[in-house]
């Protein structure tokens, strides 16, 4: 089974060159820049920290992030020690840095369905939609860019979505505990 995964990453990562464009390029690397160390998910929770009544929501985020991270960055990351697609490629065809540590699975992706999972519990749908809409590109510039395999991408939008859902409950109870 893993070899049938692998094998489609391999095809994907590819044929990822047919599809490549200047514009496609600066948006796919804005969109990867975007989500570097949470910077779009942190400037989203700022003004939600600062209006009181959605601080809990904001501060939620941040929890979840966290969370999402320790999981999928400290712990799986260095369990799998999946080889990034773009190791593998000439210095030419690299359009960003070459990241330092493994794939598998995508932090910016698990990181920012994390975030989409918290506002579906917690925001009004029009603010869902923008944060998919801003997930979605994240994950997929991921994927373009050739620093992700496809499979780490989808696994990082399934352990996102659990570990956000997740942080919700957790963060419910705290909040009531300390109540």
């Amino acid at each position: 089974m893993f070899s049938k995964i692998q094998q489609i990453d391999d095809k994907v990562v590819d044929n990822i060159i047919k599809i490549r464009s200047p514009l496609r390029n600066r948006i796919m690397i804005a969109a990867s820049t975007a989500g570097n160390m949470g910077m779009i998910w942190f400037a989203i929770c700022m003004p939600l920290l600062i209006y009181a009544p959605w601080r809990p929501t904001g501060v939620n985020i941040i929890f979840a992030i966290a969370f999402t991270q320790l999981l999928c960055e400290v712990i799986l990351k260095h369990i799998v020690r999946r080889e990034r697609p773009v190791w593998k490629l000439p210095d030419g065809e690299q359009l960003i840095h070459r990241p330092k540590y493994y794939s598998f699975p995508s932090g910016h992706t698990s990181a920012s369905f994390a975030v989409v999972a918290v506002t579906i519990y917690r925001c009004p749908f029009p603010m869902v939609l923008i944060v998919l809409f801003i997930a979605v590109m994240i994950a997929s510039s991921r994927v373009y860019l050739r620093v992700h395999y496809l499979s780490d991408v989808l696994v990082g939008m399934v352990l996102g979505l659990l570990c956000g859902s997740a942080s919700v409950s957790l963060f419910d109870r705290l909040v009531q505990a300390l109540s």
